[in-house]
């Protein structure tokens, strides 16, 4: 694709990997280009995942598009996620991110993506049609440190260990309504980078939790802590080890599920969000049809169901129950008319994959409404909690 100023935007190719690596450890961090590195190398990444924007033969920005699943009341819906952006500091300015992110929405939709999450810089990508959607657990101090448990150690895991890793992991997550778990290429990444390390706590031979650690140097935060059983002596050989490692200096956690919350200092308000854009809301509807149709149960038969984003609408069409099609069309400014509930058109991520369902987003925003009939567009979009693993560590 030809930009203004001579430029070209294309799919990568193995002849720009050092340029692309000086590009993101320039911009970011240096463990961006191993990082990059390892993701189009691995068979599940590839270089056409990556796009990049060249002058000449000189790379000057860059985006990534990783393969995700997104779980939905245990309904697995295709996802993306772009990752390692980064723009020459002489070339800011012109636009470069937002041809990149059209190119990766595009490779998105024809990988049959029906939605991507994101974590971005404030603001910023809401420009792409992104939404504030998913809580970010904050990193909070560990207060209380307990020893290490007799007979527990913890240790560096490695490419055998990603099965054990991913059972505790998906132990904690079925806990939650919406959950995105680690695609097979970032296990393969997160045991083989140095930006962060996994952890595996074992007892008896037995691999009893695991978690992620950024480097000392960086400042220790662990995450992703999930554990068997009741959790006592996993959390407490992790914290140990983490605080081993912080070598008496402060060290933060990440929450899940409560795991951690007798360790760590009180929450703050915080309105950290992880980002996501639906890029088209009634295609996502009808891949969801089980999930509507189970909500939906027991409410008014047969009848259709009208939501309106006022730019366009669906309706849900119902036969024994059952939502059988979704229907897309066009503007619709009074949806109670027919009783349809309205939701501002950038609000569709927080309304599926939120924590406040409609009658949340109802007591926030002037522009949403469940109309007449309430009590089933709360069954239909209710609160949501989430958990999300991701390539990095927010």
């Amino acid at each position: 694709m030809e930009l203004p100023g001579g430029l070209l935007l294309r799919a990568a190719r193995r002849a720009d990997l050092d340029q692309i690596g000086a590009l993101l450890a320039a911009r970011g961090a240096p463990a961006d280009a191993e990082d990059h590195r390892l993701v189009v190398e691995d068979a599940d990444g590839g270089f056409d995942a990556c796009g990049v924007v060249v002058d000449g033969d000189r790379v000057v920005s860059t985006a990534t598009l990783l393969d995700e699943t997104v779980v939905l009341a245990g309904r697995p819906v295709p996802a993306g996620q772009v990752e390692l952006v980064a723009t020459d500091r002489e070339y800011e300015g012109r636009g470069l991110v937002r041809a990149l992110m059209g190119w990766a929405h595009e490779r998105s939709a024809g990988r049959g993506h029906l939605v991507q999450v994101m974590i971005g810089i404030p603001y910023f990508y809401r420009q792409f049609g992104y939404q504030y959607t998913m809580p970010i657990a904050q990193r909070r101090a560990v207060l209380d440190v307990p020893a290490m448990p007799d007979g527990c150690t913890v240790r560096v895991a490695g490419p055998d260990d990603i099965a054990a890793m991913a059972r505790l992991q998906d132990a904690v997550q079925r806990r939650h309504d919406v959950s995105m778990p680690h695609s097979p290429m970032c296990w393969r990444a997160l045991v083989a980078r140095s930006g962060s390390t996994q952890v595996v706590a074992e007892r008896a031979g037995a691999v009893i939790g695991t978690a992620r650690v950024t480097p000392p140097h960086e400042g220790v935060v662990v995450g992703e802590v999930a554990v068997a059983g009741d959790g006592g002596a996993g959390v407490a050989a992790l914290l140990a080890h983490a605080a081993g490692l912080a070598g008496g200096a402060p060290f933060e956690a990440k929450d899940r599920a409560g795991l951690l919350a007798a360790h760590l200092a009180p929450a703050r308000p915080d309105a950290a969000d992880y980002y996501v854009r639906v890029p088209d809301v009634a295609a996502l509807l009808r891949h969801l049809r089980p999930v509507l149709s189970a909500r939906l149960a027991g409410h008014d038969g047969d009848a259709d169901v009208v939501v309106s984003f006022f730019r366009h609408h669906v309706r849900l069409h119902r036969t024994d129950g059952a939502v059988t099609d979704v229907a897309a069309g066009g503007p619709m400014q009074g949806p109670a008319a027919l009783g349809g509930a309205g939701v501002a058109p950038d609000l569709v991520g927080p309304l599926l994959f939120g924590p406040h369902g409609i009658d949340g987003l109802a007591a926030r925003h002037a522009d949403v409404y469940p109309g007449p009939r309430a009590a089933l567009m709360r069954a239909l979009f209710p609160p949501v909690t989430s958990d999300l693993l991701t390539f990095y560590l927010p």
